[in-house]
């Protein structure tokens, strides 16, 4: 499950009910993503956060953009949320796809890149091997609680991206904007040919949708107004011509049909993306994936 971190007016408490609920419930993992010219909260700063409120489910970025961030600082910081989190950290890592949050902190787009990225990932994982990255008295800490420090996943819905991320990912973190099945499995291959040519266990092969749960027209106006918030850097007209076809609308038991086909797949995980910040939307989310526990 996904936190609300895209939904508007939010606060600690809400916030944090989120996160008891999710931990007490029967889900693998507790997700949120990164944007930066946008309300919602910073990422990192919110990992210390979700450490301290949950105690047994795993924490998933997804996606930290690494190009945005000085990757020492980001290293370090990744390593201060794995020891708070007891070893329980996931990085999702993506390139990004909107050029003004490059802008806003200033950013060098032509780093937006697989390569960009993946020199980053060396940064971080020479930190969190304790190798000096200069002649300091001692080498950038804390270490992470995890060996080598966090799971890397690739966040991408490309082929070309998966391959080039296999050299040092353990896993995708996907999205499906149609919950197009055969195109997901055919990405979900890509990276199952990719890991065993470079010698590497099998990926954990992971993907995400935006869900509304309820019945009649109310659940799809609730992804497309979702839509029309987060996808604020695209014409309106466009996102409206995608709403329609966009994300998931539906019943509880038409939801966990769903995820009875990507199980079908291969999926090892789903990971829900909420429109609305709602709490009963997921108490109702949380019956589906008790069928999955």
């Amino acid at each position: 499950m996904t936190m609300p971190v895209m939904e508007p007016d939010l606060d600690t408490d809400l916030l944090k009910a989120w996160a008891t609920a999710i931990d007490d419930g029967p889900y693998s993992s507790l997700c949120w993503g990164e944007r930066i010219a946008f309300d919602n909260p910073d990422c990192l700063t919110l990992l210390g956060a979700l450490s301290a409120w949950t105690d047994r489910v795993r924490l998933v970025t997804t996606v930290v953009v690494p190009q945005l961030h000085d990757p020492v600082m980001l290293a370090k910081a990744l390593a201060t949320g794995d020891m708070l989190c007891g070893g329980r950290l996931t990085v999702g890592l993506g390139i990004g796809g909107r050029h003004e949050d490059y802008h806003a902190v200033g950013a060098d787009t032509s780093a937006q890149t697989m390569r960009g990225m993946a020199e980053r990932v060396d940064i971080m994982r020479r930190v969190w091997a304790g190798e000096k990255i200069t002649e300091s008295v001692l080498p950038v800490g804390p270490r992470p609680r995890q060996t080598g420090g966090p799971e890397l996943h690739v966040g991408t819905t490309g082929p070309k991206t998966i391959r080039s991320a296999s050299a040092w990912a353990s896993g995708v973190a996907g999205v499906t904007l149609d919950l197009d099945l055969v195109r997901q499995q055919e990405l979900f291959d890509v990276a199952r040919t990719a890991w065993a040519d470079a010698g590497k266990p099998a990926p954990h092969l992971a993907t995400s949708f935006w869900f509304a749960l309820g019945t009649g027209d109310g659940p799809r106006e609730q992804v497309h107004r979702h839509l029309r918030h987060y996808m604020n850097w695209i014409p309106a007209d466009f996102v409206d011509a995608i709403a329609p076809t966009t994300g998931w609308a539906g019943t509880e038991d038409e939801l966990a049909a769903v995820l009875r086909r990507f199980a079908e797949i291969g999926t090892d995980e789903v990971q829900l993306i909420p429109t609305s910040s709602d709490p009963d939307q997921l108490r109702r989310a949380t019956e589906v994936a008790a069928e999955f526990s």
